[in-house]
């Protein structure tokens, strides 16, 4: 759990922002700082209500409920996509959304927010609007609890489970297929637009970075395939599919979960340096390792002017 707390706490590049270790800046950092102690003693189920009645008070914006969902997703800072999270978790001016509110709180957690990742935590312990899971909920009170959040702390050690291993943000779950699987209908642009959009927190992606691979590498045909036999819309060729585990490539989700995992692994592995990361997507990590740098192929360098190119527009 600490490896993986550090990897989500450390990572220089999360959604097109330049992000520190620990709790954040500033302007991001947790709210622990001014609470007071955990929960002592009683009943598991006043112990639960007792961590909730001593979350944080929240500040909602003027004219904030009004808000549109996507806008907020999008552009919210950490501690605007948990005050919605919670928002929606309670049904507070807004109609209750289990499935918005774990977005949000995702979206929050994956940057290392550890008031966001303590509400995932109490969304799992609870079953509020998903099936019930205690090594869940204690894996993402963990990370919290790694960044000193006491209520946190109090609810790992009031729920007495083993952490899963791994935690990720479940909102679409990859369908099952085969490798072989026949293509499906095109995905229309707006569509794609919207899974890249889901999807892309979970890996700690800027979205418009995905979308850009995505209008590069396919210019958004679900059913492209290239004379190299890279196929769909990250253009997996099918030993980098059978890598990051997609089952169908032709699977739309599939598809961009497997290219998301390993351009999200490319980053990780060239310290978040996306020209780095974008020239090995398109002529492999090993030839970058091999010449220091972006290889001297004209595709290569024409792939990563297009893309980030994109970007900047």
């Amino acid at each position: 759990m600490a490896v993986l707390a550090e990897q989500l706490s450390g990572s220089r590049y999360l959604d097109g922002a330049s992000v520190g270790g620990g709790a954040g800046s500033l302007q991001e950092r947790s709210a622990t700082g001014r609470r007071g102690g955990g929960v002592a003693g009683g009943s598991m189920a006043l112990a639960l209500s007792a961590c909730i009645l001593a979350g944080p008070l929240l500040t909602v914006p003027a004219g904030a409920v009004a808000a549109d969902f996507d806008r907020i997703y999008a552009r919210a800072n950490n501690a605007t996509l948990t005050e919605w999270g919670r928002r929606y978790e309670n049904g507070e001016g807004v109609t209750t959304d289990a499935t918005r509110a774990i977005r949000l709180y995702c979206k929050a957690a994956m940057r290392g927010y550890a008031d966001a990742q303590y509400y995932l935590g109490r969304v799992y312990a609870h079953g509020r609007g998903v099936e019930r899971d205690d090594a869940l909920a204690a894996a993402w009170f963990a990370l919290a609890a790694s960044r000193k959040h006491p209520q946190a702390r109090s609810m790992l050690q009031l729920l007495r489970v083993r952490p899963k291993e791994n935690v990720a943000c479940p909102i679409n779950s990859a369908t099952s297929g085969s490798a072989s699987g026949s293509r499906k209908p095109k995905l229309a642009t707006a569509r794609v637009e919207a899974l890249v959009r889901t999807l892309a927190p979970e890996f700690r992606l800027d979205p418009a970075l995905v979308l850009a691979v995505v209008e590069v590498e396919s210019n958004f045909d679900s059913n492209a395939r290239s004379p190299k036999d890279a196929q769909g819309l990250m253009q997996l060729i099918p030993e980098t599919a059978e890598r990051f585990g997609v089952k169908d490539v032709w699977d739309p989700e599939q598809n961009l979960r497997g290219g998301m995992a390993y351009l999200r692994w490319l980053l990780d592995r060239f310290n978040g340096d996306v020209k780095l990361a974008l020239a090995s997507y398109n002529a492999g990590e090993a030839a970058v390792e091999q010449h220091q740098g972006i290889p001297p192929y004209a595709e290569t360098h024409e792939y990563v002017r297009r893309i980030t190119g994109l970007l900047t527009r």
